[in-house]
């Protein structure tokens, strides 16, 4: 690899989390104050500024035009400094309703605001990763700061069980994934993604293929929570702080779909055993079905709200793995749908997960639907922000999250002459399914009585995110085609 001072302009988003998250670990290390309002502006700054920079980067990129960076271990495309953006705001929008959150919970921790953006880095790697090594830095920067965000609440044993499951999951899913890469590596001679596609259609160790495909498969299941692979997610979303659950399933999951993105739709996309008997789509066409279906059955029959946005995230996962396999067999109008569908989930996320954190106050965090009965009269506005939330994981127009489905849906009926038709119509069932359990939470605000006064967590910054998210959802469903052109 050769080293080319040029190429670092183009990392800029990248590089300002990953010196501001290591300046923060420092700064902790010397800070005396108890109070870590000022590391938590810091940490503000340095996400808002690296989206800022993902911004200017990407109006000075052409449609279509890309750059490789360090002998092509990263790309600099339109694409990645969208989700570059997107990554960045998601850790800005955490930061903001986490020091309410720490203070009256009782985790004020200042290597939490380090941790996040190292953590926050990885994701940002993922946008821009063009090589196998790269993928699997990414993942693992990612990955161990959320293990150690997970375990902040010390003093929880829930807290610390959640993490502990969380770590070795992650830990026997980066087995799958070494092991998956070292067989495609074997198979075309190269860690490159965009010339292991040439590569691995003139192999002669097509057995190395479809094993390293499968591999991914397994591995990228347990990164995005894909059943069977989803166990660990309803413990972590639960016992994490709900800051950290926030980030977890919107910048985590995400990451891991742009990973995906990269490999199965560069890499593994075309005639490079996609489908058929042996070909990778098989098995995931299966595993997003499977996944739609248990994440909402299972989300019915929960009363704990972290656990029911947690079985939430994983019917979502499995409607992301529908677009991967409709960009992986062709689909001309799968990344766009794709990327579209990220920004109203991640917005969509972080609004229900911001309300969350604000509905309650120590030693009453109320997680239980029951706990919210009458928010509405007492809370008007974070009921409004939440149904709206919950609408638009339901894919009611005109949210975000409906145009989301729409178009994934869509792009799967244009890939393979209509043969997940099939896999379409169970997404279209199922998402009337999770419109029961998302209506509970809102039946529960609107038309039952509260017992005794509801107390909150309030902050400037958990109003904020609270005031935007909806705004946002809004308008993401009002123009979602100014949102598709943003990749298209």
């Amino acid at each position: 690899m050769t080293f080319n001072p040029a190429d670092l302009g183009w990392l800029v988003p990248y590089l300002i989390l990953a010196i501001t998250g290591m300046l923060l670990v420092l700064a902790d290390a010397f800070y005396r104050g108890r109070d870590r309002t000022l590391l938590a502006g810091l940490a503000l700054a340095g996400s808002v500024g690296s989206a800022i920079a993902s911004i200017v980067l990407y109006r000075q990129l052409a449609p279509g035009e890309t750059h490789g960076l360090f002998s092509d271990m990263l790309v600099a495309d339109r694409t990645s400094y969208v989700l570059s953006a997107v990554f960045a705001l998601t850790t800005a929008a955490t930061v903001l309703i986490s020091p309410a959150h720490q203070r009256e919970h009782d985790w004020q921790m200042g290597e939490f605001y380090g941790v996040l953006l190292l953590a926050s880095s990885g994701t940002v790697m993922l946008a821009q990763a063009s090589n196998l090594i790269t993928v699997f830095l990414g993942i693992e920067t990612m990955s161990i700061g959320v293990y150690v965000m997970t375990a902040m609440r010390r003093k929880s044993r829930r807290s610390n069980e959640a993490a502990m499951k969380y770590f070795l999951i992650g830990a026997f899913a980066t087995g799958f994934l070494v092991y998956g890469m070292a067989l495609l590596y074997g198979a075309a001679g190269t860690m490159n993604l965009l010339r292991m596609q040439s590569a691995l259609s003139s192999t002669q160790n097509p057995g190395l293929v479809i094993a390293g495909g499968f591999l991914l498969v397994v591995a990228f299941g347990f990164k995005v929570a894909a059943v069977p692979f989803h166990m660990w997610a309803p413990d972590a979303y639960e016992g994490a702080p709900t800051p950290v659950t926030a980030f977890m399933a919107a910048a985590v999951k995400s990451a891991a779909v742009a990973a995906m993105i990269r490999v199965f739709g560069t890499a593994l996309g075309g005639d490079i055993l996609p489908f058929g008997t042996l070909g990778w789509a098989s098995p995931m066409v299966v595993i997003a079905a499977i996944t739609i279906t248990i994440g909402n059955v299972t989300a019915v029959r929960q009363d704990n709200i972290k656990r029911m946005l947690a079985y939430s995230s994983i019917s979502h996962a499995g409607v992301l793995l529908v677009g991967i396999c409709a960009l992986g067999l062709g689909s001309p109008s799968a990344q766009s749908a794709l990327i579209y569908y990220l920004i109203a989930y991640s917005v969509t996320t972080l609004g229900a997960f911001a309300v969350v954190a604000y509905v309650g106050s120590k030693g009453r965090e109320r997680l239980l639907v029951d706990d919210w009965a009458g928010l509405a009269s007492q809370h008007p506005g974070a009921a409004l922000a939440m149904t709206i939330c919950l609408l638009s994981f339901g894919g009611i127009p005109p949210t975000g999250g409906f145009f989301g489905k729409f178009y994934v849906f869509k792009s799967a009926m244009d890939a393979y002459n209509g043969q997940l038709l099939w896999l379409v119509v169970i997404g279209v069932v199922n998402s009337a399914i999770s419109i029961y359990y998302y209506l509970r939470i809102v039946t529960a605000m609107y038309f039952r009585e509260s017992s005794s006064p509801i107390a909150t967590t309030r902050s400037a910054g958990i109003v904020f995110v609270i005031a935007m998210a909806p705004l946002l959802i809004l308008e993401l469903g009002i123009m979602p085609g100014w949102w598709l052109k943003l990749v298209g």
